[in-house]
């Protein structure tokens, strides 16, 4: 027997799984995030485990701890996952790094859905895990090639929050409940500045090195030799305590200079700026 939700959430399990009304086998573009791994489980819920599949993008925009966190909260879930190589490093709008560099990597990806993974898993339909905040930023242009691909958005559909994500998941007791955001690696390189297959892994294994001595969380923002470190707040005066030791890993994943941003962490900071400059 299924798990009974609470009544606070019980409305939103059900508005998901009416916006898939009609769908027999449904694929979902899954990052093993905590939006992603809410679909699904709510998909699983509603069509049943055996009608949905997983499809993860894999590139080196994807860091291999996310890859590994992804199959664990799947397997929680009991979906089988479709891991798919992706190639949107060698489309020259998405190594030029534009704002609309998301728009590549996920027209990327539904292409490789699409062209593939349908037939092969024969589906009809495909979801991802856009929420109702996401719908209304500026700085989303995946959302477009969701659009242009006639990808469904469940969780938008249903006007739930990001907040209400995780209380879903807590509600389902998901693994990745409370873990932080994790945009792909890309993020960190600042527009126009070209992303190269050595920057994402001086990333990842800068990022990796700050995991391991125990931040909650972090973004390392590749400014060629400078690495710009954004920590919680909160984790500010610790990260000047381990001052040596953080700025000798960082260094040793190829960075020259190591900054500790003290405006703490910043979601869709690059993003974010561009746009604005643009409406000055």
């Amino acid at each position: 027997m299924r798990q009974q939700l609470p009544a606070e959430v019980a409305p939103l399990a059900e508005a998901v799984a009416r916006g898939l009304t009609g769908v027999r086998r449904l694929g979902v573009a899954f990052s093993g995030g905590v939006d992603s791994s809410v679909l699904l489980a709510l998909a699983a819920r509603a069509l049943g485990p055996d009608r949905v599949v997983a499809v993860m993008g894999v590139s080196p925009s994807l860091a291999s701890d996310e890859r590994d966190a992804a199959h664990r909260v799947a397997e929680q879930v009991g979906v089988p996952v479709v891991e798919v190589a992706t190639h949107e490093g060698e489309r020259e709008g998405y190594i030029a790094n534009g704002p609309d560099r998301c728009f590549h990597c996920k027209d990327e990806l539904f292409t490789v859905i699409s062209d593939r993974v349908v037939r092969e898993q024969g589906l009809d339909a495909v979801a991802y895990g856009e929420n109702a905040d996401d719908a209304r930023r500026p700085d989303r242009p995946g959302a477009l090639a969701a659009t242009e691909h006639a990808v469904l958005r469940p969780l938008a559909d249903a006007g739930m929050t990001k907040e209400q994500v995780r209380q879903v998941a807590r509600a389902l007791a998901l693994a990745c409940a409370d873990k932080p955001a994790a945009p792909c690696l890309a993020s960190r390189i600042p527009h126009h500045s070209p992303v190269t297959p050595e920057k994402l892994q001086q990333v990842e294994a800068a990022e990796r090195a700050l995991r391991a001595l125990g931040f909650s969380d972090s973004r390392v923002r590749h400014h060629d030799q400078v690495a710009r470190v954004e920590l919680p707040v909160e984790e500010l005066a610790r990260a000047v305590e381990l001052r040596a030791e953080l700025v000798s890993r960082v260094r040793a994943a190829g960075f020259r200079f190591v900054t500790l941003d003290l405006s703490g962490l910043q979601s869709g900071a690059f993003t974010l700026d561009v746009l604005q400059r643009r409406g000055a």
